[in-house]
Formats: C-alpha cells, structure tokens, sequence
C-alpha cells in the first residue's frame, strides 16, 4: 500500500532557535522542505520547492514577511501563508488578512495552534489565533478596510525602500538591491517621508521598529 503524500511546508524565520522547535513540531505531520531566513528567500523558495503552504515570521530582514506575500500573490502564486509571529497588535493581523493569509498564529501559541492553522490553510480555510480572533472579526465588522494605518499608505516598493533604509543600508546598496538607481531610491524616500509626515532618519527608523518591519 503506498502512503499518501505529506503535505510540504516552506518555513521562513530568522531566528534559528524558533526554526529548530518548529521543525520538531511539524516533523510528524508534514515534509519541510526547506528554511529560509528573510523574505527575498521566501519568494524565490516558494517559487523554486513548490510548497504545499509556507510558515513565515512577518519582521524579516531584507523583506518583511507581509510585503513577501504580496510579492508571491502578485507573481500568481497562490500557495496558503500562515504568520507565525510575536506582534500581537490587531494590526498585523488585519494587513496579514489583507494581504492574503491564511493563518495567524502568535509563537508562544504554536504549539496548540500551528498544526491547527496549517491544516486550515490547506483544506482552503482561515485560521485565526484565538487570543486575536473576537477582535478581528470585530474589527472587520465595524471597519471593512482598514483606516488611519500609515504603513498601509505606502506603496509596495516604499515600504521595501523603508524596510532597508531602517536596516541601515546606504542608497546604493538600496539601489543595487532593487534594480533601480540610487536617484530613485532618494526619490521613493522623500515621497514616503512625506506622507508619514517624518522629517529625520531617527523618525524613520523608530515608525519601521514600531510598524514590525525591522527589529531593535
């Protein structure tokens, strides 16, 4: 009798320690097959292993785990992405719906809701931590899309410039990363300085910290 096949699971974390007990978690149930540690991996991973689902952090370097997702959707991939995360703020979870997830889960509930919510993603369901579920549903209720979220102003291409930026990368590395010149890279900097109304670099890098894309 053959056996079916186990569903293929991308995980993208950077921190190794949460990397390893994940792996222990799903070991059982699912195939990894692979592990990657910022979010340019996760889209070149998804497109390379062809994952069944993909288990992603949202604060990544290089490309926060939200924007990757946007990038895999808008790519037409349209493999289910459950966020395994620290950030419980309603907000994340409504730019992490709104982008396309499946799943939300906060680490520390891993490991009573992780399989839970990867079986959800693949029978083609959403899975909500239950510590954040009552608010989002509510949330949603009351506010259909989201208001007043100045990470959500920015265009796809800003936040990624932001992202950098606040990593401490230099325009031309910006801008070699990117694909684009470093005059462009300026470019997209003032625009989104302009709209979030933020006049230094401290500014800058204390809404990046605050919004989940790089960490202290």
């Amino acid at each position: 009798m053959i056996a079916a096949r186990r569903p293929r699971v991308l995980l993208a974390d950077d921190h190794l320690l949460v990397a390893e007990a994940l792996k222990s978690l799903l070991a059982p149930e699912f195939d990894l097959v692979g592990v990657v540690e910022d979010g340019r991996a996760l889209v070149e991973a998804a497109r390379t292993l062809r994952p069944d689902v993909i288990v992603a952090d949202i604060t990544m370097p290089h490309l926060n785990g939200i924007d990757a997702l946007i990038q895999l959707r808008q790519s037409g991939n349209q493999v289910p992405v459950v966020f395994l995360t620290m950030h419980r703020d309603l907000s994340f979870a409504r730019r992490a719906l709104d982008a396309g997830a499946s799943g939300f889960v906060l680490k520390h509930s891993a490991p009573a809701e992780l399989v839970s919510a990867i079986r959800a993603a693949l029978d083609g369901k959403t899975y909500l931590t239950s510590q954040l579920a009552g608010e989002v549903i509510e949330s949603m209720k009351q506010l259909p899309t989201r208001v007043g979220d100045p990470l959500g102003s920015l265009t796809p291409r800003q936040r990624e410039v932001l992202q950098l930026l606040a990593e401490g990368r230099a325009a031309k590395e910006i801008a070699s990363r990117l694909a684009i010149s470093t005059r462009t890279v300026e470019f997209h900097k003032f625009q989104l300085m302009e709209t979030l109304g933020i006049h230094t670099n401290a500014e800058l890098i204390h809404f990046a910290i605050k919004s989940g894309l790089v960490e202290l």
